[in-house]
């Protein structure tokens, strides 16, 4: 490696790829416009181009790439949920991840570490009991363990009796991973533009033009365009552009909160979270802590972190990793989490006729990216719903045909 480094140094052409093409100006139409230049909007893009040929595509970003959620998140990976339609769809997302360095010649730095969620009381150790079933009944990992495997799976973490809230047991999902949450989105951005689909930054959404329930025209501040199809992909501001269209979602938008330590060697292999301490931690190729706690308890389209935040969270932490104590904070922000009531997306078809939708993400949205891109790519070129996808409709909340996706959230909300 150090005399590759040294050749390409030394040479008078360096083999160079440039992944973003330069800004240039927007076209009068396009076949497909994705609004939202984060992973999933980026990943439905790529999709639409590498698998289904259609690369009349133009993704709009009102900010820049991946500057979202997808840039806020704790990029964890997982699929051990509570119900049927959340495993089967998060699975599928783990797969894809698995393959997506290689399918994007790019290196998303995956890394299966596995995933503990701790059980402080005998009914969470039953969650985690019901879930484990639910896991292996659809060919998911997981495993109900106790303090003797849990000591021998992160030998770090604080298993005595002498604290508020006890360790009783966890569910282990051997398959849990991180990655670099930048890298999926410029992973998916390069691929997509190497398929010939535009990537527009700082092209913000002003209004829509609708007519006979199709939406025939995007005004930017760069100019109106015609569009065939339009995809949302645009997390907390899901609610604001859907009034656009000219319906309502069922969400609110809520701060989602979390911070990153100074570097430290190696010691946590495992991502350890606790959904009665609101806890949720990794720790980051780069030697970080990678920490969260609970959502905000009130909607604001903010991204401000706050005191009251760390405190508590520093709390909770302390208590699972005393060792920590003098470990310095480096920074901490916030994501916007588009909350629906029963805590699980909206995918798929929209009461406008050409509008589709991929919202409600909350607290889970990076683990989504590929199947999200991929299924909805399916949806635009083919007009046919995933069965994947069919749970997840906007139309459950009007037939009262919920997805209780709240106790797998491990996240209080």
């Amino acid at each position: 490696m150090p005399f590759g480094l040294i050749k390409h140094g030394l040479a008078k052409t360096y083999p160079f790829r440039r992944d973003i093409p330069a800004p240039h100006e927007l076209k009068d139409s396009y076949d497909v416009v994705i609004i939202g230049g984060g992973g999933h909007g980026l990943a439905t893009a790529y999709y639409l181009a590498q698998k289904f040929g259609i690369d009349n595509v133009a993704v709009l970003e009102k900010g820049y790439l991946g500057g979202g959620n997808t840039g806020r998140n704790t990029a964890i990976i997982r699929s051990n949920y509570l119900t049927t339609e959340g495993v089967r769809f998060y699975d599928e997302s783990v797969r894809l991840y698995r393959e997506l360095s290689n399918e994007l010649d790019f290196n998303i730095l995956y890394s299966e570490r596995g995933h503990l969620t701790l059980a402080h009381t005998d009914s969470a150790l039953r969650s985690m009991r019901w879930r484990a079933e639910v896991n292996k009944h659809l060919g998911v990992e997981s495993e109900l363990v106790f303090p003797d495997d849990i000591a021998k799976l992160c030998s770090c973490l604080n298993l005595s009796d002498d604290v508020r809230y006890p360790i009783l047991g966890a569910l282990y999902h051997a398959p849990g991973a991180i990655a670099r949450h930048d890298a999926v989105a410029w992973g998916y951005a390069a691929g997509a533009s190497r398929h010939g689909v535009e990537l527009h930054q700082e092209t913000e959404v002003l209004s829509m033009d609708i007519s006979d329930n199709a939406v025939t025209g995007i005004v930017t501040n760069r100019g109106r365009i015609k569009c065939g199809y339009i995809v949302q992909a645009v997390a907390g501001f899901s609610s604001l552009l859907s009034k656009m269209a000219g319906f309502q979602l069922p969400i609110r938008t809520i701060p989602l909160q979390a911070c990153v330590s100074q570097p430290l060697k190696p010691i946590l292999d495992p991502i350890v979270v606790s959904g009665s301490l609101h806890v949720y931690v990794s720790q980051s190729d780069r030697g970080e802590f990678v920490m969260g706690g609970s959502t905000d308890p009130y909607p604001l389209y903010s991204t401000r972190s706050s005191l009251e935040f760390m405190e508590g969270l520093m709390a909770h932490i302390l208590e699972l990793f005393p060792f920590l104590s003098e470990t310095k904070v480096l920074r901490q922000w916030a994501g916007m989490a588009d909350m629906t009531p029963d805590f699980a997306p909206i995918m798929g078809l929209s009461p406008v006729s050409n509008y589709y939708i991929d919202a409600g993400w909350g607290t889970w949205g990076f683990k989504a990216t590929p199947v999200c891109g991929l299924r909805m790519a399916e949806l635009v070129a083919t007009g046919i719903v995933p069965d994947v996808l069919r749970p997840f409709a906007l139309g459950r909340f009007s037939a009262f045909d919920l997805v209780g996706e709240k106790g797998a959230a491990s996240v209080g909300h």
